[in-house]
């Protein structure tokens, strides 16, 4: 289990995602055995919360131009520091 757990984290977001998608696919179709089914969804769980991982350390790194009275760059604030 922690084989896969270490796959995982040397995904990136977009081959996470896709990854993530396509197991969301599958467990739809409904033509997957309970076992793999509940495989397929710890899988999937664990590909959410590294994908919600990417996302917020992608935010963290976001900064907003400031700019002064002329409209002119003043400096940069984190995202969400309104």
């Amino acid at each position: 289990m922690s084989e896969i757990k270490d796959d995982l984290s040397n995904l990136n977001f977009e081959d996470a995602l896709k990854r993530l998608e396509d197991i969301v696919r599958k467990l739809e179709s409904g033509d997957v055995p309970l076992d793999q089914s509940i495989a397929l969804y710890s899988e999937g769980e664990k590909l959410r919360g590294l994908c919600q991982q990417r996302l917020e350390a992608a935010q963290a790194k976001i900064e907003k131009i400031t700019l002064d009275r002329d409209g002119k760059p003043q400096g940069t604030v984190a995202f969400d520091a309104d």
